[in-house]
């Protein structure tokens, strides 16, 4: 009698367990059929970039835990649940061009405010329901990145493009690719992030439903043709590696497509196709690639909308074939005039965002691949006080090494805001 009774004792716990596992597990975004579920439910979004909010959680230089949960706050009370936020920047500070404070010193040697910072944001957006896309890397010198990587693995002091120009300065980021030294301090340091405990909650960061997506790096890069194979080759251990470590969440490159393989469509397609690599991701600039100029954003605007429409074809054909959903994380159009006061006009970005949303939404109705965008970038309630970024300013949308202004969404940018706000109404329902 009693072997039968702690039977069924075992039985209704592990029912119970079973159960409370399912109940968690459906919390994470997950890739099901093509398309995001989240809570049992199709997941489409509109999201933005917050870059500096684990700085703004902290309680060091650059801290503001009071701004950003106004922040959250604002965000979420337009429904903006989806944020691609920066891990943390790498290096030594007083980098002009530089995001400041960095997280990661020295390899393995970690700025614990900024750890505390990342750790106090996750807790504010899983009590708003939000969820945070992560990015470890960056290929560009403004966090540190593949720069950082190369110069501990013993590559000398890498170039900034301010003092080289960009050409210079791909040219020496291109041996990233194929840096094995580089590559295993980086693996040293997702390891280290991933297996990271959140001191205000408890909870692990694999375990944590308020992170949807751990992502290699903003932009990764071969920068040269030749670099392909190694390039490709560095994300498939890399995405991999995480795999590994993390099994609750999804995994995504950071990519721009096409144009961050060197145009190479069929290095996108095999990036893409990776087993651990769970969606598709492109990044659109029109002013940054030469579809709009600055002293006619408006009249270019049509050009723009429609190399963008051909861009984004060309890529949803790959998703469809691979059968993943696609994510537009970045696009941005700079302010009328190629003005960056807050009290400028933007009725060309409001025209690029109206279009950009209607190519997501539309596709998203037909059921097909085009889940989610998050436009580049939130600057909230900033006030910045200097083109150039200086070491006390507000952080915005846009990092130290643009102007200050240029891409940013601002509270008060009433116009962009009411086309987002359009945007996540018809997004909400999509089913």
């Amino acid at each position: 009698m009693m072997k039968k009774i702690f039977f069924l004792f075992f039985a209704v716990l592990t029912m119970v367990a079973c159960r409370q596992q399912s109940a968690d597990n459906s919390a994470f975004v997950r890739v099901e059929n093509g398309h995001f579920v989240r809570d049992g439910k199709p997941y489409y979004y509109v999201g933005t970039n917050f870059w500096y909010g684990a700085i703004l959680g902290s309680e060091g230089q650059g801290g503001d835990r009071q701004r950003l949960v106004r922040e959250l706050d604002e965000m979420k009370r337009m429904g903006i649940d989806n944020l691609r936020i920066l891990v943390g920047a790498d290096g030594e500070r007083g980098v002009k061009t530089k995001v400041e404070p960095t997280l990661q010193i020295a390899p393995g040697v970690y700025n614990d405010t900024i750890l505390a910072g990342l750790d106090y944001l996750l807790m504010e957006m899983g009590k708003r329901h939000m969820v945070a896309v992560l990015y470890l890397n960056n290929s560009w010198e403004w966090s540190g990145g593949y720069g950082f990587y190369l110069e501990h693995a013993g590559a000398g002091k890498q170039p900034r493009p301010d003092d080289v120009g960009y050409p210079a300065f791909m040219e020496a980021m291109s041996k990233y690719a194929t840096n094995e030294k580089a590559h295993q301090l980086f693996y040293d340091h997702v390891r280290f992030i991933l297996s990271r405990t959140n001191q205000y909650t408890g909870v692990k960061y694999a375990d944590d439903p308020a992170i949807m997506s751990w992502q290699i790096g903003n932009e990764p890069r071969a920068f040269s043709r030749e670099a392909l194979p190694a390039f490709e080759k560095w994300l498939a251990e890399a995405a991999a590696l995480i795999r590994s470590l993390d099994k609750n969440h999804l995994i995504s490159v950071g990519s721009e497509g096409s144009w961050g393989c060197e145009n190479d469509i069929d290095s996108y397609e095999r990036i893409c196709s990776d087993k651990n690599v769970d969606y598709c991701n492109v990044h659109l600039w029109p002013y940054n690639w030469g579809w709009a100029k600055p002293d006619s954003l408006i009249e270019h605007l049509p050009v723009a909308c429609q190399n963008t429409k051909e861009y984004i074809d060309r890529h949803l054909a790959i998703c469809d074939k691979l059968n993943k959903p696609l994510v537009m994380e970045e696009f941005g159009y700079p302010r009328d005039g190629f003005k960056f006061s807050l009290d400028s006009t933007t009725e060309g970005r409001d025209g690029y965002y109206r279009y950009v949303f209607s190519l997501v939404a539309d596709n998203a109705e037909q059921g097909g691949k085009f889940a989610g965008c998050n436009f580049w970038g939130w600057g909230g309630f900033a006030r910045p006080q200097h083109e150039q970024w200086q070491v006390g300013d507000d952080y915005t949308g846009d990092p130290a090494q643009e102007a200050q202004g240029l891409n940013s969404v601002f509270a008060t940018d009433t116009t962009t805001l009411a086309v987002v706000r359009q945007q996540v109404e018809r997004m909400q329902q999509v089913k």
